[in-house]
Order: C-alpha cells, then sequence, then structure tokens
C-alpha cells in the first residue's frame, strides 16, 4: 500500500448487485419534453446492496453505503502470490490491460506498488480489499476454486455458499485480522473472485473546510453481478443492517429522510439506466478495460445549504 499519502488514504468500494425473482416497478418517463411527460410502467429484475453505518461511526454515521473500506498491509502482502499462483504471470493477474492513456489514469492505479515492497498490483489489490470488505461487513464471501478459469469467473457467478459454519468462524477471525484472509484461501483452496469485480469509478473525499481535518479517502469503486442475492448478516459493529434495493428504490428513500452520500447517490442513478442485470453485467464487463478519472466533488456553500458539485454540472 502507500505509505506517502499525506492528506488522504486509499480505499476500495464494492456495488453489489444481484437477480431478484419479484420485480420493483417504478415509473419511467418515456416522451421528451416537460415533467408532465407520459409515464410508462418499466421494471428492474435486479437489487442492490446498501449498508447502513452505526451512528457511532467516525465517518459518514448512519449513512446508507456500498460495502467497503480501507485498504490494509495484507491487501498488498506478497503472500498473496502463492494463492494467485496460477495468474501471476498475467497482466494485472488475468485482469487484462487498461485501454487509458496513464496521463489521465487515476494516480492510485498507476502507482508502482513494487516501490513500497509489493508484488501485487494495484488493481488486485484494491479489488482483494473490497472483496475482504464486503465479507466482513455483510458475510458475503466472493471467492472461487483456485483451478477455476478467469473466462468463467468474469460470468454470472454465486458467491461462496458452502460449509456457512466455517465461512462464519473464519469471517469473525478476518474482522480480527485482515491476514487471516489469506490463511482463509489457503485453507478453504479458493481465490478471492478479482475478475468478477469490474472498474467503475474513483471517487476522492473533498475538502469540507480548511479548518477541519475531517478523514478523506481514495476510493477505488467496483461493481459486481451476482445471479441471485446471498445470505447477508449484517456485523452489528460497523454495519447495523442492510437493504437490497432495486437503483430507483434506493433514491426514492431520500423522500423518507434516509442519508445516501453523493458518491452512492450518483452511481445509483447511473445504474437506473440499466433495468435488465444481464444488460448492466455486459455493460460493466466492457467499460472495466476504459478505465476511469478520479473525480473530486466541489462543495459549494450557500446561505441555505450546501451543494456537492460532480464533473459535467
Amino acid at each position: 500500500m502507500n505509505t506517502t499519502l499525506k492528506h488522504w488514504r486509499e480505499a476500495a468500494t464494492l456495488i453489489l448487485t444481484a437477480g431478484c425473482q419479484h420485480l420493483g416497478v417504478v415509473p419511467k418517463i418515456s416522451a421528451p419534453g416537460p415533467w408532465h411527460g407520459q409515464q410508462q410502467k418499466t421494471t428492474f429484475d435486479y437489487e442492490v446492496l446498501l449498508l447502513q453505518r452505526s451512528e457511532k461511526s467516525g465517518f459518514m454515521p448512519s449513512a446508507f453505503v456500498f460495502p467497503g473500506g480501507l485498504v490494509e498491509p495484507s491487501d498488498f502482502s506478497n503472500d498473496w502470490v502463492k494463492v494467485f499462483e496460477r495468474h501471476v504471470q498475467k497482466p494485472n493477474f488475468g485482469l487484462g490491460v487498461v485501454k487509458q492513456p496513464p496521463d489521465t489514469r487515476s494516480p492510485m492505479f498507476i502507482s508502482d506498488r513494487m516501490k513500497f515492497g509489493s508484488l501485487i498490483p494495484g488493481e488486485v489489490a484494491f479489488r482483494i480489499c473490497a472483496i475482504r470488505e464486503t465479507f466482513e461487513e455483510s458475510g458475503i464471501l466472493l471467492v472461487v476454486p483456485e483451478n477455476s478459469s478467469i473466462e468463467d469467473n468474469q460470468k454470472f457467478m454465486a458467491a461462496y455458499d458452502q460449509n456457512s459454519e466455517t465461512v462464519a468462524k473464519w469471517r469473525g477471525e478476518v474482522q480480527g485480522d485482515p491476514l487471516k484472509f489469506i490463511e482463509m484461501c489457503k485453507e478453504l483452496r479458493c481465490v478471492p473472485n478479482i475478475w468478477a469485480l469490474h472498474e467503475w469509478g474513483n471517487w476522492l473525499t473533498p475538502l469540507f473546510s480548511k479548518n477541519t481535518k475531517a478523514r478523506r479517502y481514495d476510493t477505488a469503486f467496483y461493481i459486481c453481478c451476482l445471479p441471485r442475492k446471498p445470505v447477508t448478516v449484517d456485523d452489528q459493529k460497523e454495519v447495523i443492517t442492510f437493504k437490497w434495493w432495486t437503483p430507483q428504490e434506493a433514491i426514492d428513500q431520500l423522500q423518507k429522510k434516509t442519508w445516501i452520500p453523493p458518491p452512492q447517490l450518483y452511481d445509483l442513478s447511473r445504474l437506473c439506466n440499466f433495468t435488465r442485470h444481464e444488460e448492466l453485467q455486459r455493460f460493466a464487463l466492457h467499460r472495466g478495460l476504459e478505465g476511469c478519472e478520479r473525480w473530486m466533488p466541489v462543495i459549494v456553500r450557500a446561505k441555505d445549504g450546501m451543494v456537492h458539485v460532480l464533473p459535467g454540472m
């Protein structure tokens, strides 16, 4: 991990979607023009996982967010080379090479991790972090057998659901020590399914005030599409509850005074362009190698509130 950062820390987040049997019906304006345009009914055949943080959290208390958290030194541990033994000779462990020119690529992705003593590329380590944090916070374990093929792992893959008692035991150990995630993979003979995670975005926490030393994070956002909802269990520590909502249902929660931070709200709005899960998965798979820019909202203060201004607005 990058130990030279002074003003923020690196993190990873996972937008986790899953197919559902029931369909959430939402209105869709199909005709161009003003707000009185005709509305038709459309449906989402998938939902997205949002976790509510504890009100005691030091960062975004009580907010509904995607699973994720800080990068740990263990995510860049050279011990992962043994776990990914079949893939270490491939570019980015078989993830492929992003087409984006280096001069527009996010700094967290192009940093040379060898300078910090790690043989694990950033694109791999950040995915490991997102998978580990998702496991810790929701109990959802995104791993595949060590001998499985990359091509299969990129498709709709279910979460690991074998031997729930063993998984629960390992979850507690990983929560106490992130290094245990490596041990778990070795014992279960599995690898984190980094190939099912597709690059989606990169958000940098804005500077709220020059006089305030608020926590700031440079966060890689990934997306993963599961064929069905896995068993989800909050940890009653950092996470007090969870919800599986369609993207539009999640956005509608704002009217009920549910707090969803700007990056999550923005990406939920992006998901609203896809009502069919298969279409979203196909899009995510292809756009993942296009890369992304790092975005930092600019805060504009007014007499009656505060506005987060994003690129293009």
